[in-house]
């Protein structure tokens, strides 16, 4: 695939320096691209995926992944890390959920426009 490139070199100024102005600080940057590094792994985004859908506990995760809890707990730390899911505690058992609603809108949207 071929890049087209100006030929000119005119540098727009008053486009760069508007783009520039509103440029977000470079950590929101940072985080961004740790959000989509943690959904880069294909076995987190099924995670995501099925949280989405309902609750669930390491166990039922592994199960329907045909992975071990161990395994499944690795992915559940990087994504907590990243802010994606959280849990509760109801006795021994410990259910996952997406932590908000900007964590299915994300998956959605990456489904939709790779389903195009």
């Amino acid at each position: 695939m071929d890049i087209e490139l100006c030929e000119d070199g005119v540098i727009h100024e008053e486009t760069v320096e508007k783009v520039c102005s509103l440029m977000p600080a470079a950590g929101v940057f940072q985080r961004t691209a740790e959000f989509f590094k943690a959904l880069s792994d294909e076995t987190r985004t099924k995670i995501i995926w099925m949280l989405d859908q309902s609750e669930m506990c390491v166990c039922d995760l592994a199960a329907a992944l045909g992975m071990t809890p161990s395994a499944i707990s690795h992915q559940l730390s990087t994504l907590r890390k990243a802010n994606l899911v959280t849990y509760r505690r109801a006795g021994k058992e410990v259910f996952y959920s997406l932590a908000d609603g900007h964590v299915r809108a994300m998956l959605e949207s990456g489904m939709e426009h790779t389903m195009e």
